[in-house]
């Protein structure tokens, strides 16, 4: 075969996807800057494109059907929910000066004026700084030159092949949104243990958004890092039928830089939320004194020491007892039961040890709130889900009413009273990197059916699988002391049983042993002989 038929032989390889590509290009920040300064960098431009293409897009349409001027028209555009976008702002001025040494002051500029224009959504959201003299032009300009080769307003056609599991791409959202999701993702890894402090792993997430099943009402986040709970939930929304309409978003974040990220975030998505006029400490400035949600969704930071506990003893949200000063994990599930609606459902990840923990009076806390009746399901989750921490995790899923309500798509739920569901999910998933697991879509199917045929609004019979879910009664709990731990309650899943006569498989492992035992010696005198040629035998 010759070598040209070689080549043409050889199977085409996939073109890298966009978010591969511009992560690669970030890349080059590395030598220059931390990752946690570098991805404002490029998250603030990601999200500039998104913004500039939508006013393209709409710019053009008002151009072609009712000309220049009323294009121009900033009310038009507010009348249509897109950000007005001024021309120093937008993607073609910068595009044309991407390889300037300028581009730094232009880019500033560009977030200066997009933010005075809409100062009311935008207001101190976006990043700066691309100026500075630690930030290459040439990086910056290869950064433009990446984001401009892919558009999102209107319909993605010769771009939709970059993507191997969306094979069409029609929703403005999807292609920057999705790499925006993307990089928040690698930023996380990249950073490592601070990471954590605005990322969760997809599969994370989305298992508790589909547990809770957050289909209609308010839904609250009261440490909500870079939104990813709120935009699971629209998805979820959307993935149901439901009207987007029908949910509003609340959330708070203590942490500056991860605020401002958050507003970016459901802004890219057009997800209208209230994450309060600033970031604030979600214990002792409450943004949202008042809101009882339908739904909370929340991943806090775990196992925090000083929360400033000491300062809150007699605060009225501890209604089955004042948390340790200590460990603020059952601060973070009292502050979520207060803020809950009378039949609201939330989902908390929590470690593992606030499920059997009885030090300062963790474990009476513990007791009170299932004798209450407000714990609803126990998932343990595989290791290594987190880029952040090795720490195992579960999920907490509460409920305010257990007697009644409504579920997904609005189904009734049956009376689940004095009884509690625990899933071992620790033995799921898979090695997506030799540090990370994550979950497939069976295994997050399986967690989330098991739960919602439990409590009546699932598509089949609840039944319990040793190893895996066990519904247990109060009794249950107390026998064993009011702890949580699932591998307690779920038993063990049955061993497969082994056919083959003792007799016979004695006889084919000695088999085995004796050709491996041959195997071993002929092997050895290879190496002996070996030794000898070289002159280093006895």
């Amino acid at each position: 075969m010759t070598r040209g038929t070689k080549r043409a032989a050889r199977a085409p390889s996939a073109p890298p996807r966009i978010e591969e590509v511009l992560w690669n290009t970030a890349d080059q920040l590395r030598g220059h800057m931390d990752a946690a300064e570098y991805k404002h960098v490029v998250l603030g431009l990601v999200f500039l494109k998104y913004i500039s293409d939508a006013f393209t897009t709409l710019y053009d349409k008002l151009k072609a059907e009712e000309g220049e001027e009323t294009a121009e028209d900033r009310d038009e555009y507010l009348a249509e929910g897109v950000f007005w976008v001024p021309r120093e702002a937008r993607w073609d001025t910068l595009k044309d000066h991407a390889r300037e040494a300028t581009i730094g002051s232009l880019v500033d500029k560009a977030m200066a004026a997009l933010e005075k224009e809409n100062a009311k959504q935008l207001g101190g959201m976006l990043p700066t700084g691309y100026a500075r003299p630690s930030l290459p032009h040439r990086v910056i300009g290869g950064l433009i030159d990446e984001i401009s080769k892919y558009g999102t307003g209107g319909t993605v056609t010769e771009q939709s092949d970059l993507f191997s599991d969306q094979p069409a791409l029609k929703a403005e959202t999807d292609l920057l949104g999705k790499v925006y999701q993307y990089m928040l993702g690698r930023f996380a890894a990249a950073e490592g243990k601070l990471g954590g402090e605005f990322y969760t792993p997809d599969s994370v997430v989305q298992t508790m958004v589909e547990m809770v099943a957050p289909y209609k009402g308010r839904v609250y986040d009261p440490a909500c890092g870079s939104g990813g709970m709120f935009v699971q939930s629209e998805k979820f929304v959307e993935a149901h039928k439901g009207r987007i309409g029908d949910i509003a978003v609340y959330g708070q974040e203590s942490n500056y830089t991860t605020w401002k990220l958050a507003r970016m975030n459901l802004a890219i998505r057009r997800i209208d939320a209230d994450l309060g006029k600033e970031n604030a400490d979600t214990f002792h400035q409450d943004l949202h004194p008042d809101l009882r949600a339908d739904y909370v969704l929340a991943n806090p930071p775990f196992n925090i020491s000083n929360w400033g506990g000491e300062r809150l003893q007699s605060d009225p949200r501890w209604r089955y007892g004042a948390p340790p000063v200590g460990n603020a994990n059952y601060a973070w599930l009292q502050h979520i039961l207060y803020h809950l609606a009378p039949s609201g459902t939330a989902g908390v990840v929590l470690a593992n040890g606030s499920l059997s923990s009885g030090q300062s009076g963790e474990g009476e806390i513990r007791k009170r709130m299932l004798a209450a009746d407000k714990v609803d399901c126990i998932v343990a989750m595989p290791g290594q889900l987190f880029y952040t921490t090795q720490i195992p995790v579960s999920l907490w899923i509460l409920a305010n009413n257990k007697q009644s309500g409504t579920g997904q798509e609005g189904r009734p739920l049956r009376d689940r009273s004095g009884q509690v569901l625990f899933i071992d999910a620790r033995e799921l998933g898979y090695m997506r990197t030799r540090t990370e697991r994550d979950l497939t879509d069976e295994d997050r199917a399986r967690i989330v059916q098991a739960y919602h045929n439990w409590r009546g609004d699932g598509d089949g019979e609840y039944e319990d699988v040793p190893g895996f879910c066990k519904s247990a009664t109060i009794d249950d709990l107390e026998k064993n002391g009011w702890v949580l731990t699932p591998g307690r309650y779920v038993g063990a899943a049955p061993r497969e049983e082994d056919s083959e006569p003792f007799a016979e498989k004695m006889t084919r492992l000695s088999g085995e042993l004796r050709a491996q035992f041959a195997e071993s010696d002929r092997l050895q005198a290879v190496i002996k002989a070996n030794l000898d040629r070289l002159g280093y035998g006895e």
